[in-house]
Formats: C-alpha cells, sequence, structure tokens
C-alpha cells in the first residue's frame, strides 16, 4: 500500500518545489523593486513603499495568504462589477512571493550598503559606466554580502510553501493530508513529507554553499 501512494508524494513534492522556485523567483524582482523605490529621493514614494514593506513584514504569513486568495477577487468584483476566480497556485505564489520579497528587500539594502564606495570610484577612474559599474562590479559583491540572508529566507519560504494547502493547492503537505485521511497513518506520512523536506533543505544549502565559494573568489578576484 505504501507503494501505491509514492506517485502521488512524488508529484506533490514536485508541486511544491515548483510552488517555492516561483515564488522565489516573483519574490527576488520585487525585492529589487521595493529596494529601488525604498531608497528613491522622492519621500512620496520612499515613505509608501517602507511602509508597505513593513505591513508585509508585521502580518502573520497565513493572513498573507488568506488576503491575497480571499481578498483580491472581492476588490476585483467591486472594481470590475464581475466576480473573478483565481487559482490557488498562482495566489499562492503571489502571497509568499510578497513575503519573501519584504524580508529580501531589506537584505539587499544592507548588502548595497556593505560594498565600499571605492568599488564605484574605482570604476569611474577606469572610465567605465556607473551601469557597468553596478552589474559587473558591485552586483557580484552584494550577492556576496547578501547571499547568507537570502538563504535563510529561500528556507523559511520552503517551509512556508505548507501554508498554501489551506487554500486547495496540492502541495507535500496537502497530499500527505489526503493520503492520511485515507490510510490512518499519520506519522508514516507526514513523516515522510518531513523526510522530503530535509531532502530539499540539504540540497538547498549544498548548493547555496557552492555559490557562497563561488561569491567569495570573485570577491579576492577584484580586490
Amino acid at each position: 500500500m505504501f507503494v501505491d501512494y509514492l506517485p502521488l508524494i512524488s508529484q506533490a513534492a514536485l508541486m511544491t518545489l515548483g510552488l517555492a522556485l516561483c515564488s522565489l523567483v516573483v519574490g527576488m524582482l520585487l525585492a529589487i523593486l521595493f529596494v529601488s523605490l525604498e531608497t528613491h529621493r522622492l519621500a512620496i514614494i520612499n515613505k509608501p513603499t517602507a511602509v508597505f514593506v513593513a505591513l508585509l513584514r508585521g502580518l502573520p504569513e497565513i493572513l498573507v495568504v488568506f488576503l491575497i486568495y480571499f481578498g483580491t477577487p472581492e476588490i476585483l468584483e467591486l472594481l470590475t462589477g464581475n466576480y473573478v476566480e483565481l487559482g490557488p497556485f498562482g495566489c499562492g505564489v503571489v502571497a509568499l512571493a510578497l513575503i519573501f520579497a519584504s524580508y529580501a528587500s531589506q537584505t539587499l539594502r544592507g548588502a548595497i550598503q556593505a560594498v565600499p564606495v571605492g568599488q564605484w570610484e574605482s570604476g569611474a577612474a577606469l572610465g567605465l559606466s556607473r551601469i557597468y559599474t553596478f552589474i559587473h562590479i558591485v552586483m557580484p559583491q552584494v550577492w556576496r554580502h547578501a547571499l547568507p540572508g537570502l538563504s535563510n529566507q529561500w528556507l523559511v519560504l520552503l517551509k512556508d510553501t505548507a501554508l498554501v494547502s489551506l487554500i486547495g493547492v496540492h502541495d507535500l503537505m496537502r497530499q500527505a493530508e489526503l493520503i492520511n485521511t485515507t490510510t490512518h497513518q499519520p506519522f508514516t506520512w507526514y513523516g515522510f513529507a518531513a523526510l522530503i523536506y530535509l531532502v530539499i533543505t540539504l540540497l538547498s544549502q549544498v548548493i547555496i554553499r557552492k555559490l557562497e565559494l563561488r561569491f567569495t573568489r570573485f570577491e579576492r578576484g577584484i580586490a
């Protein structure tokens, strides 16, 4: 009987991993956007962004998921007069991406400030454009400083994917719950789900370690 449920568990694990990766990509783009807006010179831009980010960081993650999934259709109905049903996967990605971006933006902001001003001055002295200097000299150092914080936030994001099971996404936790309802073996299936989460976490740490070593070698090369 255990083997019969393995295909369902494997599909759910892929769903969880896909959800986490999609949220990571969207969240990183949003984090860069938040940093750009928060560091803008105009107060009318940076102040509302700072308040929005602080609000996201202050709300419980499950509440953000519910607000996106249940609240967005209601807002769209008020604006358009028509009820729009949103898919749970897309809402889960948006909610998790917003949560991730609210923390990652602060990590990126601190990492940018940690890069010495002399790096910009060196690029200017070599006749490099400001954009080229930022992309090829500053950003690799930013990732080096930000990677430890971002790696921790990735692991939190991975665990937060379990929250979207409450809105109907057939992720790992949702599938384990459904199988447990049929088999009445909670320790077996929840334990198996925990093992899969642990494996993904360990693999993530290996990849993160390789990235840290790569950025460290790059930083030593330009020092």
